[in-house]
């Protein structure tokens, strides 16, 4: 079987889409009885998986050389798949091409733009309901990540059908674990002092960092030897700004008491998990929530949600927030996980052991039968 790949999501810092996708191709790497054509926007990653035989790489050029996503993935992109005469197109970003000559298999992670369009500029809410909805309704199958996502599509696209949809859960990646000994330096290159609590992952309205900077504020001079570092760009709509409140908390405490950059280095990330007394992710939607499985797997206390899907990653875990809106709760909770010992130990224990639950090598076990056995049925 030939099976096409969108992977310009790898080209760029790697989010939720890019992580998943690469997490994908390392096991597929290894299936040398199936061909992969990867199609890139403007560059092929340095990744030692994609050099595996079994991938064919290739940039596609806009015509003229424009320089555009959308040009990309509604021309260049349908074109190639036709030409190389690919079985199914796998496109792992939501969204499926205008007019595409071949069949696809699109992975949806959730439906924001759909339950909360208000979360998303204009622009970008038209491009997601809009070539999103092409995917849900032209795809062979779609790709969820959490059963709550799949209930949600069913929810609001009533000619979508269950069995065309197919849930596959993720997992945080097997270099996410307790660490034995961290790099001092770590902490020094973040302008971390001492202790600290962390975030990291874009940031939406529906994540709440906005009230868990509040809630710092509120026990910093309690917590006089915490840091707060925010990894992430912000994305809210509509707009907060998450420096200004960082600025204003600053000068209040007189000291660099909240550190914010737009990108943490992947390398880092397993490093500052560990190092992190605390990690938070107040998320009110999610279609499932990779950050705080992975500083779970890392043995770091999470202070989340069971909202939405995040409920199929915590299940035993021994405390969440019921609402993130509720910042007294949030304070509440946030010095029971700095304070409480006990909480701590059973937090550390129930995280380490839910993350084991889930493994990417299963994942893409499953993704790939999917993708073959829904092609073979056309």
């Amino acid at each position: 079987m030939k099976i096409g790949i969108d992977c310009h999501n790898l080209e760029e810092y790697r989010t939720g889409v890019g992580r998943y996708l690469a997490n994908l191709l390392k096991y597929w790497s290894e299936h040398k009885d199936t061909e992969f054509i990867l199609y890139f926007k403007e560059q092929i990653p340095k990744d030692d998986f994609l050099k595996s035989s079994n991938f064919i790489k290739k940039i596609l050029k806009n015509p003229f050389n424009i320089k555009s996503s959308a040009l990309f993935y509604n021309f260049s992109l349908p074109i190639a798949a036709k030409k190389d005469k690919i079985d199914v197109l796998f496109l792992p970003f939501y969204l499926r091409p205008i007019f595409c000559f071949v069949p696809t298999i699109t992975a949806i992670h959730d439906i924001s733009f759909k339950v909360h369009p208000e979360w998303l500029n204009v622009i970008r809410r038209i491009i997601n309901q809009v070539f999103s909805g092409l995917a849900i309704k032209k795809s062979l199958a779609i790709l969820v990540c959490s059963h709550y996502t799949k209930q949600e599509i069913l929810k609001y696209y009533k000619k979508a059908k269950a069995n065309e949809i197919f849930v596959v859960h993720l997992a945080s990646d097997e270099k996410f674990k307790e660490l034995s000994h961290i790099n001092p330096q770590i902490k020094e290159k973040y302008g971390i002092k001492d202790k600290f609590i962390f975030y990291v992952g874009a940031i939406f309205n529906r994540r709440s960092v906005h009230q868990s900077i509040e809630v710092f504020d509120s026990i910093a001079e309690k917590f006089s030897n915490y840091q707060f570092l925010i990894g992430g760009p912000n994305y809210t709509n509509p707009f907060i700004d998450i420096d200004r409140m960082i600025k204003e908390v600053n000068r209040s405490l007189k000291k660099e008491a909240i550190i914010h950059v737009d990108y943490v280095d992947e390398e880092d990330l397993v490093e500052l998990y560990n190092s992190a007394d605390l990690f938070v992710w107040p998320s009110s939607y999610e279609g499932f929530g990779l950050p705080p499985l992975e500083a779970m797997a890392c043995g770091t206390p999470v202070l989340t949600t069971r909202m939405t899907s995040l409920n199929e990653i915590l299940d035993i875990y021994p405390m969440a927030v019921d609402s993130p809106d509720d910042i007294e709760e949030m304070r509440n909770k946030m010095m029971l996980f700095l304070t409480n010992e006990e909480l701590r130990n059973k937090a550390v224990g129930a995280g380490i052991k839910r993350a084991k639950d889930f493994s990417w090598e299963k994942t893409a076990k499953e993704t790939l039968e999917i993708i073959k056995n829904e092609t073979n049925k056309k």
